[in-house]
């Protein structure tokens, strides 16, 4: 998460400290594939790993302080969307619903192959395609779901984000578990931190809400791009980013910050 947080500011990773936490009961081999794993990902992300900090505790915890670079001009905020923008997601959503219901045994293991793959993705090569562009304002995707996160953006910006969510891309497994009630705490959190500035217009069922409140772990990048530089930057995007779709657009202020359609 601290890798994609720099491509989404339009930078590159280039240093990292790692940091770690082992229980008393865990073998060295699995704390060595802990490492390996995150050394591989940082590889792929040309992030050289200098150090790091390790201390014991109750519950094996791993992750990654980084550093990385950008030009001042290069830098995208998170609250620099204008109306007129038309917003483009990378990653489909539903990662947390999937794995809240794998914890209950209801999720085939292709599945979940699948969703681990779209977690170990690096936003890089949407970051590499976004930067070659106007793009105005950019957040990743994470803990706060589609909407905590296009909140924040509409907030910052002092604008209205359209969400066309018959455009937004999900594993459609996650329908299917969100209709059943399985959700991860983080969405219903989501939901009482979101949902006063959110509007519902038309019919859209709450299994299809709680996804656009779902967190997601290694989500994709949320960017505000000139409309007419949308479908150009999207037709480079589909090449190496299949998932990456048009799922609304900006408009000036109205009474809710988003609105669902």
């Amino acid at each position: 998460n601290a890798i994609s947080d720099i491509y989404a500011m339009g930078g590159e990773p280039h240093l990292a400290l790692n940091l770690l936490c082992v229980t008393e009961g865990m073998e060295e081999g699995g704390i060595r594939e802990i490492l390996r794993g995150g050394y591989d990902k940082a590889y792929e992300a040309g992030v050289i790993i200098s150090g790091g900090h390790t201390i014991s505790g109750s519950e094996p915890l791993y992750g990654l302080a980084v550093t990385g670079f950008a030009k001042p001009e290069m830098i995208r905020k998170n609250a620099a969307a204008k109306a007129g923008d038309v917003l483009i997601l990378t990653k489909p959503l539903g990662v947390g619903i999937i794995t809240t219901g794998a914890k209950a045994n209801m999720v085939e293991q292709p599945v979940m192959d699948r969703i681990y793959a779209q977690m170990a993705t690096l936003n890089k090569t949407a970051r590499d395609i976004m930067v070659q562009h106007d793009v105005h304002s950019c957040t990743d995707v994470t803990g706060f779901g589609l909407l905590g996160h296009s909140f924040e953006m509409a907030q910052g910006s002092d604008c209205t984000i359209h969400i066309q969510t018959e455009n937004v891309p999900y594993h459609k497994e996650a329908l299917e578990l969100a209709s059943m009630g399985l959700l991860p705490a983080g969405a219903y959190r989501n939901r009482e931190y979101a949902q006063a500035s959110v509007a519902v217009r038309g019919r859209i069922s709450l299994a299809m809400q709680d996804i656009l409140y779902d967190p997601q772990t290694s989500g994709g990048l949320l960017f505000a791009i000139p409309a007419e530089e949308a479908e150009i930057c999207l037709a480079q995007l589909k090449q190496a980013v299949p998932n990456a779709a048009i799922i609304g657009y900006v408009t000036e202020k109205e009474d809710s910050y988003i609105i669902l359609e």
